[in-house]
């Protein structure tokens, strides 16, 4: 291997990664632990890129190099001023180009034995789409299923406090996957970013011991699950939580009690159903939404709205859904999920 120049496959052997594109290609993925230090910022690529189509490579790269040597002596003032000479790290840009060359030219001139990925976030990205196209299959998964308000999250959760393996896809996408499934707070990641943490999750997984996981449609929130691994989910044994129509409204007033701290928003959400509900039935949820009944309207949006599209989609999607065995729970109490993940361990 060419010195100075780095493989995806040796990315473990660095102290530090550093993404050296702009803050907007960063927010849309980067290698899992990277830091960001562009060595040209968001506007500015858009000058030097403008400047390379309207004028000439040679005003681009002229311009361009004034900003990209401003900007890595601000990062060597700064973000690295501390760091000992023993210090290796990994620069990465889009393709292994100018952008992360220039970085590290620079930081091995210092005295660091900094290398350039080769390839660059794109030879990243396939490593990606590899990978999750050849763990996927191979996975024992065990799907928990249950109707809205089934506490299978928090199952997954007990699962894994007792030591199961497990992997939450709604945790990944930042997202319960229903219209109200949006978290206050936490945006969803990009599609990329999406599969980037799940490959990420997927090459710690045991593929000699079952893997749980939540039933989930193909879209969450704004993220799709990526087909090899929803083939697979669709392909598995199931597990199903039956509860009660008490003890899933309770969980669900519990686990869903910040919606009532944004009223507008919650409305928003429910609007979505526009074409699912008639006027009169959304403007009722509106008006319980503006009342702060939150028991009312989850009643409600469990009866016309989620049990109805649970029972249409779980028979057609899961192709074992209905050999399944059923736990059945009135309790869905903290102590009580705890009973469940126990009682689905047994199971085998």
């Amino acid at each position: 291997m060419q010195k100075g120049v780095a493989t995806v496959a040796q990315l473990s052997g660095f102290d530090e990664i550093i993404d050296a594109r702009t803050p907007a290609e960063f927010a849309e993925d980067h290698l899992p632990g990277a830091v960001n230090l562009p060595v040209l910022d968001n506007e500015q690529r858009i000058i030097v890129g403008t400047m390379y189509k309207q004028q000439s490579a040679f005003e681009a790269r002229r311009v361009g190099g004034a900003m990209v040597a401003a900007n890595i002596a601000h990062h060597l003032q700064t973000a690295l001023c501390d760091k000992p000479r023993s210090w290796r790290p990994l620069i990465y840009c889009w393709r292994g180009g100018q952008r992360s060359g220039s970085f590290t030219t620079w930081l091995r001139m210092v005295g660091w034995d900094a290398c350039q990925l080769q390839g660059g976030y794109k030879a990243f990205r396939h490593h990606v789409i590899a990978g999750i196209e050849q763990i996927a299959p191979g996975l024992d998964l065990r799907v928990v299923c249950g109707p809205t308000g089934s506490a299978k999250t928090r199952v997954l959760e007990a699962l894994a406090t007792l030591g199961a393996q497990t992997l939450d896809l709604e945790d990944l996408a930042a997202h319960k996957g229903s219209v109200l499934g949006a978290l206050p707070n936490r945006p969803q990641p990009a599609q990329k970013h999406f599969e980037t943490m799940l490959h990420a999750q997927l090459v710690t997984l045991n593929l000699a011991r079952p893997v749980y996981i939540e039933a989930e449609s193909r879209r969450i929130g704004m993220v799709f699950v990526p087909e090899p691994l929803i083939m697979r989910m669709r392909a598995a044994p199931c597990i199903m939580i039956d509860a009660t129509r008490d003890a899933r409204l309770e969980f669900l007033i519990r686990d869903y009690a910040y919606l009532g701290d944004d009223v507008a928003g919650l409305q928003r959400s429910l609007q979505r159903l526009r074409e699912l509900q008639s006027r009169d039935t959304l403007a009722r949820w509106h008006a319980l939404a503006d009342a702060h009944a939150l028991p009312a309207l989850f009643g409600e949006l469990m009866d016309l709205h989620y049990d109805p599209l649970y029972r249409r989609s779980q028979n057609g999607n899961y192709l074992r859904y209905a050999d399944a065995p059923s736990l059945h729970t009135d309790d869905l109490s903290p102590a009580g999920i705890h009973t469940l993940a126990r009682r689905i361990l047994e199971l085998g």
